[in-house]
């Protein structure tokens, strides 16, 4: 890598670390300095085929086979009943024109660049091609999510301590690659066209991944990568009207739902056996990936392909922030979110002024964890 290249990268850097220190909370920091050299500098996500990332963690094995969690065995037994088969269960012949005005990917004014000179005054074709590039940079970074939240649902399995958080995790392992199946299939043979994984998304992926305790993969996977997901995937499922990917998203939903409400069963009794330092380090971590995670949406990486010769980056994430597509993404994707952080213990006082700094504690008093009973799932109400 060239010394400007370096430079211009450390550049790019600034907005994440001052993130990373948002909440003032050294430990954090320390945690994500890591992923953040690794995934902004050295761009490890974008620099190969492949990327080794360190691992550390104990593996729980149980000789006592103990089942005494009915709410995670109930969970268990809804996923074995809802599992379905992407080659069965959709149409992969289904002819899909991502270009197409009839059947379109999205709506036009919810691409961040409706409205811009530069995009009005491109020809038909040329803006078509634009609505095809956002598509793709979304399910991209979707796919990218979905191999995280693989490899991490196969961590969680092997270090999760409870024999039926166990049974629950291998479905989950299962949901995941079937969903890293979906999303490479649609990207690779219906759009044609795929992106790079976005740097703010790799350097959570990598932070939760290459953290040894096992509860951070639960938090940072299941509640954070994944809660905001089953949002970013319930509002493109509803404006999109491209047949394939609107089932696709239907059938990905459903699975999402039960990972989140897995992560609460999880957390919310094992957070209570922490001290008030531990519990504080993961409260500030939870906010601080929320400030990336809402990052990985300015699409650096589209913005580098079609706009870099024609503003700045500062200005294209100026207009992202305002964007019909941003505002949707932030009401759709912290609903949930925020109420299963205050659930699970970790939206006390302290960190709350930090979220409506943000404009985010509108949704403290949502539902937690997703209404599993209206997915035929049966809901915890202990």
């Amino acid at each position: 890598m060239s010394t400007m290249t370096t430079i211009g990268n450390l550049l790019h850097t600034v907005p994440l670390v001052r993130d990373a220190s948002a909440s003032g909370n050294l430990s954090v920091l320390k945690s994500l300095l890591g992923p953040a050299w690794r995934g902004m500098i050295q761009q490890l996500g974008k620099s190969g085929t492949n990327t080794a990332m360190p691992v550390n963690y104990a593996v729980h094995f149980d000789w006592q086979y103990l089942r005494d969690r009915p709410a995670l065995a109930r969970l268990y037994e809804a996923a074995k009943d809802s599992q379905w088969h992407p080659q069965k269960d959709l149409d992969w012949n289904q002819t899909v024109d991502p270009l197409s005005d009839e059947v379109p990917l999205l709506p036009w004014d919810f691409l961040p660049v409706y409205g811009l000179k530069q995009f009005t005054s491109a020809s038909p074709k040329e803006r078509a091609e634009q609505r095809r590039g956002i598509a793709s940079w979304l399910l991209s970074q979707f796919l990218h999510g979905e191999q995280g939240a693989l490899f991490a649902a196969c961590q969680v399995t092997e270090a999760v301590p409870w024999l039926d958080g166990k049974l629950y995790g291998s479905t989950q392992v299962v949901d995941e690659g079937r969903h890293v199946e979906v999303f490479h299939s649609y990207l690779t043979t219906k759009l044609e066209k795929k992106y790079e994984v976005n740097d703010n998304l790799y350097v959570v992926i990598d932070a939760l991944m290459s953290d040894s305790r096992w509860d951070m993969k639960f938090l940072g996977m299941q509640i954070m990568i994944e809660g905001l997901a089953l949002g970013a995937f319930g509002m493109i499922q509803q404006k999109t009207r491209e047949p394939l990917l609107k089932k696709m998203l239907t059938y990905v939903i459903t699975d999402e739902a039960r990972h989140v409400h897995y992560g609460v069963l999880a957390l919310q009794e094992f957070l209570k056996q922490l001290t008030e330092k531990e519990r504080r380090e993961r409260e500030d971590w939870a906010f601080e990936v929320s400030l990336f995670l809402r990052n990985r949406f300015f699409a650096h990486e589209f913005f580098d392909e079609y706009y870099a010769h024609a503003m700045t980056r500062a200005q294209w994430e100026q207009l992202v922030l305002q964007s019909e597509m941003m505002k949707m993404f932030r009401k759709t994707m912290f609903k949930r979110v925020i109420p299963n952080l205050k659930r699970i213990g970790l939206l006390s006082d302290r960190i709350r002024p930090k979220y409506a700094e943000l404009g985010l504690l509108d949704f403290e008093h949502g539902k937690a964890a997703p209404e599993l009973t209206a997915l035929d799932l049966v809901e915890d109400r202990d």
